[in-house]
Order: C-alpha cells, then structure tokens, then sequence
C-alpha cells in the first residue's frame, strides 16, 4: 500500500447568480436567485481532487483558475448528487485539465441523468446561455473506492436529503466531510423535493452524517464568512424540525415563508424557502 502523505482542503464560495426571469419576485418583492455554491478542493502534497464542481461556463473558468492556483495535478472530480448546479460544469473543467475523470455513485448517476432531461425546464430558463452543453461523463466508484496520495476518500451513501439517492464524501485522516445538499451552513434549505415523509428521511440522513463524528463539515450552499462548523448538522436538522412543525398546520405558502424568514433572519437567500413554501403548501 501506498505510505500517505498529509492532507488539506481548500472551499471556493461563488455568489450566486440571479435568474434571467426579473419579473419573478419574491413575496417580500425580492429577485429570484441561486444560492451560494461551495467547491470543495482536497490537497495531497502533488495531487488534489475536486468535489462538486459548479454549473455555468463563467463558474467553470473560475474553479478552473483556482485549481491552478493550488500549484497541485487535478487527479480527479467527485460528484456528491444529481443536482445540475453540483456537476453541470464538469465537462469544462476536463476539457481544461485533459485526462481527468468524473466519479459518483450509481444512484447519483441516475439523478444525473434526470438533470440533464429537466434541464431545459428550470436551468437554461433561469440562466440562458450561461450554461455548457451537458453529457453523462460520470462514471461509478471503482471497486477499490476512491483515495489521495494513499489516503482513503469514502463515498457514503445518505438516501434522501433535498433530493434523492445522495451521498456525502468522508475524508478520516483529516475528518472532513464533504456533505454537497445534505448539510447546509447559513443559507436557507431547498425542501420543495421532501413531500410526505421526505423531511424525516433527511433527518434520518444527518444521524448517517454525525456517526461519521467529522471535524469539518463542507455545505453545498454556504455563508463564505461562516466556518465549516460541524455544528451544521445540528442547524440542519434544527431548520427540517422547525419547517416540519410549520407544515404539520397546512399554513399558506406566504405565512410559512414569513414564518422560517423571522426564525432564520441571518440566512441568505430566501429563493429556496419561496419555492419550498410554493412546492409543499400548494392546494
């Protein structure tokens, strides 16, 4: 076996980016936007391993150019979920750096492909030429898993989180966990894919995500000025308790809105509480 070296890891915080649709509001009249996404970069001593690369052309040269920066070879990308704003970009960034590979889980895989079929129906509404042609280049975790410079990286398998079939990536040598959508740090949560019994399930999924006892937790959606707390489990699971205890009512999409709005005021965009509000309440 390979003698491992020491690792590190690096986060790159895009702002998110406003929808092309100005004339959709929010309740409290502000614009429709993306949240924050959270790129995450292991660092081995020459090698580095991208997760959840983000999803417009301008994003992808922008990771591109902070990979560069690290002075480390791009060994490989892993994708944590299907959700397109994880992955999108992927086929830029290996077009930048030939030769490197795509890794998810089978499950991921196939809401990968769902992605690409819905894309035009959300994405390329939202972001019109913004965003680059997409193929399925994910291919599944070889048999003998994934690692760095000898040190294992351990896809684990959550279930349903704010999709479904998700996975967080486990660094233990340095006990870090990657957690893409399943955790989620200062900006508010997508819940409007957790019909029915899909917010218990998510709950079910951060007990996976706290026995793994990380000592840094990476959200996909995060406050750049917030740390990689493992605390955020806990705030997770806080925000799905105080959002499923508002729902049990059947309140209207707006008052639920304005309820998790005062209850997490600091919390940056509002766009996927609306959505949430509008996907779970609507009668």
């Amino acid at each position: 076996m390979t003698e491992s070296t020491s690792l590190s890891y690096d986060v790159l915080v895009l702002d998110g980016d406003p929808s092309a649709l100005t004339e959709m509001r929010l309740p409290d009249g502000a614009p429709i936007e993306m949240s924050p996404l959270a790129v995450t970069l292991i660092l081995g001593e020459r090698d580095a391993v991208l997760v959840d690369p983000p999803f417009t052309t301008d994003q992808a040269r922008e990771v591109g150019d902070w990979i560069e920066r690290s002075g480390k070879r791009l060994a490989y990308i892993y994708v944590t979920h299907g959700h397109g704003d994880h992955w999108f970009a992927a086929g830029e960034l290996i077009k930048r750096f030939p030769g490197v590979k795509v890794f998810a889980t089978p499950g991921t895989i196939e809401e990968m492909r769902g992605a690409i079929a819905t894309r035009g129906e959300v994405f390329d509404l939202h972001f019109p030429g913004r965003i680059p042609q997409v193929s399925l280049i994910a291919e599944p975790v070889p048999a003998e898993g994934l690692e760095l410079e000898g040190n294992v990286l351990q896809p684990v398998e959550i279930g349903h989180t704010d999709t479904d079939r998700t996975t967080v990536l486990h660094v233990p040598s340095i006990g870090l966990v990657v957690a893409g959508d399943a955790v989620y740090n200062g900006v508010h949560q997508h819940l409007d894919e957790s019909p029915g019994d899909g917010l218990q399930q998510w709950l079910t999924a951060l007990d996976k995500i706290e026995a793994l006892a990380p000592r840094a937790v990476v959200s996909g959606h995060k406050n750049r000025a917030l740390p990689d707390d493992p605390a955020t489990i806990d705030e997770t699971r806080g925000y799905l308790r105080n959002a499923i205890r508002l729902l049990e009512s059947k309140p209207e999409p707006a008052t639920f809105f304005e309820e998790m709005a005062r209850l997490y005021p600091d919390h940056l965009n509002r766009t996927p509480l609306w959505l949430s509000a509008a996907g779970l309440l609507s009668h």
